[in-house]
């Protein structure tokens, strides 16, 4: 999952302002793609979520081949996660939905739900060699409606000057009474302790699950003496100076931008930060985020999945499968995924990543751990969950209300989505 701007704050909410959807495959697709073309020929619409990334980048161009190879154009178009996830229920319902289309992995439940998606097994796509914890996202009932392109997930950066300054061995943070132990000694030494994200959007959330599910902590159960725990970790946090009040508004991006000041000795940010940590002008590592007793905590699965929305023109779906496969299959993932900076889906090609960058290993060990935020059947009911969940977050930090509060005030608003 990466920083982007929202504009709803959840896909259900934005629904909500546009009135129901009406059964889509009553509406009959007719592609946006389709008009003035005809299957095999003329141009394909392929939507992302990746507005970051223009025409000459390495996702640029990769898309565009896989175009070429299937002797069609592609028309890609790069959408914030929330705008496109809107977009494409309203596309859907007026019949030009894309021939090709990636949503970020809860999303996907919500569109299948719309009745927008096509399952992968009727187009003839394989999925059996991606990872039962990545494919899971796309999965409802036991049928896949995508392909995963790849995968990203959170883990602590840090900074090695300041730890060796303040006298933190990283190898020593192996639960929450051990970070804190370190932020304190980064704190005496005069530095600033730990950056993250608890903005009232999906990106709080998601920064907000490890520590959630570190805890012990069940979707399910919001206001549990588990979750309490982990709220109140962050609480004393801030209120100890250990992180900044900032991260109420800081986006992954923005904690990220802190972080690369050099000031602060660690940052819970996502694989898609590499990049930029090679860039940033001083020595790092990275830890995986400690559960609350020891052990590595579950952490969210982030990233998209490659999917074929319904089209009334149904031998559009042959070149569109084309187009998929040559994004997904075993021989162009790594290329896929080393332009997006993602964890591969399957383990082999992990292990090709690896090779090429040591470096990884440590995010793709999380990402065989992670969990989906869609998982455990909640489905469609997750943007319900989600959202107190970043209130509660934002209520308890900012001090409007304490941990166990604000939780309990979170568990009654999603209500609906318990059992």
């Amino acid at each position: 999952m990466r920083s982007t701007r929202r504009t709803c704050r959840t896909l259900l909410a934005c629904l909500a302002a546009v009135g129901t959807l009406v059964s889509v495959s009553a509406c009959g697709g007719g592609g946006s793609g389709s008009a003035g073309s005809s299957a095999g020929s003329g141009t394909y619409t392929f939507w992302d979520p990746y507005p970051q990334f223009d025409a000459s980048s390495d996702w640029g161009r990769r898309v565009a081949r896989c175009g070429t190879e299937a002797g069609v154009t592609v028309k890609r178009t790069g959408y914030d996660t929330t705008d496109l996830g809107n977009k494409a229920l309203l596309a859907a319902q007026q019949g030009n939905a894309p021939d090709v289309m990636l949503v970020d992995n809860p999303v996907v439940s919500t569109l299948v739900e719309a009745g927008i998606l096509n399952r992968t097994s009727d187009l003839g796509l394989d999925t059996s060699a991606m990872q039962q914890n990545i494919i899971g996202a796309g999965t409802l009932n036991g049928t896949s409606y995508g392909v995963p392109i790849g995968a990203n997930t959170l883990a602590i950066y840090y900074n090695k000057k300041i730890l060796t300054a303040a006298g933190v061995d990283p190898a020593s943070v192996k639960d929450w009474a051990s970070l804190t132990a370190a932020l304190k000694k980064v704190a005496a030494a005069g530095k600033k302790g730990i950056t993250f994200s608890a903005i009232n959007t999906e990106e709080g959330s998601f920064q907000f699950l490890p520590w959630f599910w570190g805890a012990g902590a069940d979707l399910k159960d919001l206001d549990s003496a588990q979750a309490v725990a982990a709220l109140t970790l962050w609480k004393q946090w801030v209120d100890a100076g250990y992180a900044p009040k900032d991260v109420l508004q800081n986006t992954q991006t923005t904690s990220w931008q802190e972080f690369a000041t050099g000031e602060y000795a660690f940052a819970e940010n996502g694989t898609w930060q590499l990049a930029n940590a090679e860039k940033a002008g001083f020595e790092y590592g990275v830890v995986g985020i400690p559960g609350q007793h020891g052990g590595a905590a579950p952490v969210p699965t982030g990233g998209e999945f490659v999917t074929v929305p319904v089209q009334q023109d149904t031998a559009r779906y042959d070149v569109s499968k084309k187009i998929v496969t040559c994004l997904t299959s075993s021989e162009n993932l790594l290329a896929s995924d080393t332009a997006l900076t993602y964890v591969a889906p399957t383990a082999a090609v992990q292990a090709r990543q690896v090779a090429a960058n040591p470096k990884l290993r440590p995010w793709v060990e999380a990402v065989a751990a992670a969990r989906g935020r869609t998982s455990d059947g909640l489905g469609t009911k997750y943007p319900t969950i989600s959202q107190p969940l970043w209130t509660a977050v934002q209520s308890a930090l900012s001090g409007g209300s304490s941990p166990k509060d604000a939780l309990a005030t979170a568990q009654t608003a999603a209500g609906k989505a318990k059992g």
